[in-house]
């Protein structure tokens, strides 16, 4: 089996999580120049937008690179031929059946990455044919799994039951949680959260600060009925809260959700009326940094984590 570094020609086994309205060509072009796979989160382009961001990440960096499709989006035909188009060379698929996608994509000579929330998904991916798996814990901010399976748990039942490499997210932004998740099997991880408080990120500087501002708990699941996601406490979230007390209807929840919610608060930075979507480890980040400086933390404080391991044995 490859390692993720091979599986991608990357230095370190760190991938930048391709978020909507968060991770356009300068987050993901800055990852990959910091030694780790960046990714451009398509989910919140339209077709020309994205062609625009993979030219523009193509020029900025010479590293490898990736495409966050999630394949329920609309114009799912023209974002995968754009891809396949430009070169991109790796795609990480979401929200969506693998099977449909992912032969096409690897005929054309693209690494097949697929996000999954629990391990019936992941047997799914492995038969589907991909080339790593992404297993992505309850803690994880933007959409999530319905059974609120944590990282800690879900990692060690996912890696029993796949052979093809297993990339942890959820939960993670730390050298730290970087080695508990390598020790509960994981050839990789994913970040996304700590990401978005980067300077490279377009996420607009009110989210990011008060993402740096919250606290423990101040995030919470919600939209189960509709796809669950987890979402900073505000406005918007406390309509959502009591239309659910309510027993509201899927299309009652459709309807306060709308159109453009998650772009309103997340990359316009309407914190009161706006989606914010975002991981709970957000309660542990307290400050924006540029995207090196978050690997030179992430990589210092993983070895130190290792020394400090070797004195504790039974």
């Amino acid at each position: 089996m490859k390692t993720i570094n091979q599986l991608f020609n990357i230095k370190y086994p760190i991938v930048q999580g391709g978020m909507i309205w968060c991770s356009g060509w300068e987050l993901a072009s800055a990852v990959s120049d910091a030694g780790g796979l960046g990714l451009i989160g398509s989910g919140s382009m339209y077709p020309e937008i994205l062609r625009e961001q993979i030219i523009k990440c193509k020029k900025a960096t010479n590293k490898p690179f990736g495409v966050n499709i999630p394949l329920l989006y609309p114009n799912i035909e023209e974002h995968i031929q754009i891809v396949i188009d430009e070169g991109v060379k790796i795609v990480f698929t979401s929200a969506g059946n693998p099977k449909t996608w992912t032969k096409h994509l690897k005929d054309n000579g693209i690494t097949v990455v697929h996000v999954v929330s629990n391990v019936k998904f992941a047997l799914k991916c492995e038969e589907a044919g991909v080339d790593a798996i992404v297993a992505e814990g309850f803690e994880a901010g933007g959409h999530n799994g319905r059974e609120e399976t944590t990282t800690l748990v879900l990692l060690p039942l996912v890696k029993k039951s796949i052979t093809i490499p297993l990339i942890a997210a959820g939960g993670i932004s730390s050298g730290k949680a970087i080695a508990a998740a390598f020790a509960l099997g994981a050839n990789g991880v994913q970040i996304g959260s700590r990401f978005v408080c980067s300077n490279e990120s377009s996420a607009h500087s009110n989210f990011k600060n008060a993402i740096i501002d919250s606290k423990e708990g101040d995030t919470q699941l919600s939209l189960k009925q509709l796809t669950p996601v987890r979402l900073l406490k505000n406005s918007f979230y406390n309509q959502v809260t009591e239309l659910e007390k309510k027993c509201a209807s899927i299309e009652e929840l459709s309807a306060l959700l709308g159109r453009g919610r998650a772009k309103k608060g997340m990359f316009e930075g309407d914190l009161t009326e706006g989606e914010l979507e975002i991981g709970q480890v957000s309660g542990a980040m307290d400050k924006i940094q540029s995207v090196q400086e978050i690997f030179d933390e992430l990589i210092t404080e993983y070895n130190e984590t290792l020394k400090s391991l070797e004195n504790n044995y039974f």
